[in-house]
């Protein structure tokens, strides 16, 4: 088997990593760099049959719907193939008509926690990973008698932390190569930790019961994990979670009944104005009549500010000044803080302090630490580990044993 990282050697986001044996390939991943001010076909790393017809090139490996992981798949030919979770499917085509770039992949097999297939000479073993997208994998690759695991983005202190608990505890054994992130490599000293989701929600529970009015909370809908979070601290706080329609429908594509949804009793959900028209325009109106049972409107959000939390989107700017639902409000920040510095961020935090509205980030990573890093990778053992996705693969060597980098576009042979 042969190996190139195209891109994700030595940053993070835009992974794409190909795989050749018996004259076939296999992708895994095809993500937007983080850095790329626009999703254009430039791009595309150089690869024979990705935008082009070629039987050689089997299809994509998806680990997890996030735009550094999946955003160029949009320039790739339409038939190409792309395996990926069945709930991972399901929300990129509920977000496909609400988010930008958005894109639903060609059909290709479906991924099932530690169910292997054959994809040409390739033998795929799918492991599901707590991290902040829903329905993650990691995936043990097989082929001339030689294993690759490529452990795509993980985490210890999420709401699924058993599954890392799992991993290391039953690992896949004997492998050649482990393709590991390192997201949290010089982001974090290797003595502290990232708080858990259970701490967030505790943190929040206080900050909610501090909060005079309407307690703004910016978080993406499609981070499950952080919405639960969010729903269990509105409860705790005697609060309602109000939610969007776009939000409504993230959450009805997890297809998981203990997840939240629109008609629970604790939640409501409110259509801003710049929504209803999209609504309108994109002939919705089957999708707002599934989630409409605890619709709310601007003027009842404004009376009982005191006992809701908005999942706040930008789009909800206007509707909350016409509403006057701004009094006592305060704003949490549950995103990367990264997005702050874009023109996109910098305007809601303008915007918050323009009403003067508090401002708090309360956000934990969807990356392993660097103990948790070291704790996964002594257990799975490989032969050589190889950095990915990561700004500091230098630092591997550090904490791992038997590290060795390749650069991206450099083609490398299993021994």
């Amino acid at each position: 088997m042969r190996i190139c990282i195209h891109r994700g050697a030595h940053q993070i986001g835009g992974s794409c990593v190909e795989l050749e044996s018996q004259g076939q390939r296999l992708l895994l991943d095809l993500g937007l760099p983080l850095d790329a001010e626009e999703n254009t076909a430039d791009l595309m790393p150089a690869i024979p049959g990705l935008m082009e017809a070629g039987d050689d090139l089997l299809g994509v490996l998806l680990s997890h719907p996030h735009m550094d992981h999946y955003g160029l798949l949009k320039h790739a030919r339409p038939d190409l193939p792309v395996a990926m979770g069945a709930a991972g499917r399901r929300i990129l085509e509920a977000a496909a008509p609400w988010v930008p770039d958005s894109t639903v992949p060609a059909p290709g097999p479906l991924l099932a926690d530690r169910q292997h297939f054959a994809w040409g000479p390739f033998q795929v073993t799918p492991y599901l990973v707590d991290h902040s997208a829903f329905d993650a994998y990691s995936f043990l690759i097989e082929a001339d008698g030689q294993r690759v695991f490529y452990s795509g983005d993980f985490r210890a202190h999420g709401r699924k932390g058993k599954l890392y608990d799992r991993m290391v505890a039953q690992p896949p054994k004997n492998l050649d190569v482990l393709l590991m992130e390192g997201s949290s490599l010089g982001r974090l000293d290797f003595g502290t930790t990232f708080e858990t989701e259970s701490d967030l929600e505790q943190r929040l529970v206080t900050e909610f019961k501090a909060t005079e009015g309407l307690a703004l909370t910016y978080v993406s809908a499609q981070n499950i994990d952080r919405v639960v979070t969010i729903f269990r601290a509105a409860k705790r706080s005697g609060r309602r979670l109000v939610i969007d329609l776009y939000t409504a429908a993230i959450l009805e594509a997890t297809g998981s009944s203990s997840i939240p949804q629109s008609d629970w009793p604790q939640v409501a959900l409110f259509v801003p104005q710049r929504q209803r028209i999209q609504i309108k325009e994109n002939a919705r109106f089957e999708l707002l009549d599934r989630h409409k049972a605890n619709r709310i409107y601007a003027e009842e959000l404004a009376a009982k500010a005191s006992e809701s939390v908005l999942m706040f989107r930008p789009l909800h700017r206007k509707d909350l000044e016409i509403a006057d639902a701004l009094k006592g409000a305060r704003f949490f920040y549950s995103m990367w803080e990264g997005y702050l510095k874009d023109d996109y961020g910098a305007r809601v935090k303008t915007w918050a302090d323009t009403h003067q509205i508090p401002f708090m980030q309360v956000h934990t990573s969807g990356h392993a630490g660097p103990a948790d890093l070291k704790r996964f990778a002594e257990a799975l053992d490989p032969k050589v580990l190889v950095p990915i996705h990561s700004f500091k693969p230098e630092t591997y060597g550090e904490l791992f044993s038997r590290v060795e980098a390749h650069g991206d576009g450099e083609w490398w042979e299993l021994r």
